[in-house]
């Protein structure tokens, strides 16, 4: 019994999209970031994510680069897009 990794990643960038269809509703206990380089991507992830450790960090980065003023009007993160969706999706599997 292997864990299929691409198909993990694929199921979290899926319902990640799919959270951040409607751009203007969040749902209940979630939040809305934004995140890339240089093309920022929408996504709504649960905010139990908030108090794991490795988002913390992500969180840390944030207000180094960008203090309390984030140019996407919401929580910026600057980490890659591959990057941000491994690290929720491992933190989804927990």
């Amino acid at each position: 019994m292997g864990i299929h990794l691409p198909s993990m990643i694929l199921h979290a960038k899926q319902v990640l999209k799919f959270q951040s269809r409607n751009q203007l509703h969040v749902p209940k206990g979630h939040i809305a970031v934004y995140v890339g380089e240089m093309k920022k991507t929408r996504f709504v992830v649960p905010i139990s994510y908030l108090n794991h450790p490795c988002f913390l960090d992500l969180l840390g980065r944030a207000e180094e680069e960008f203090g309390f003023n984030h140019p996407m009007g919401g929580l910026t993160i600057p980490c890659d897009e591959d990057a941000f969706i491994d690290l929720t999706s491992r933190l989804h599997s927990c």
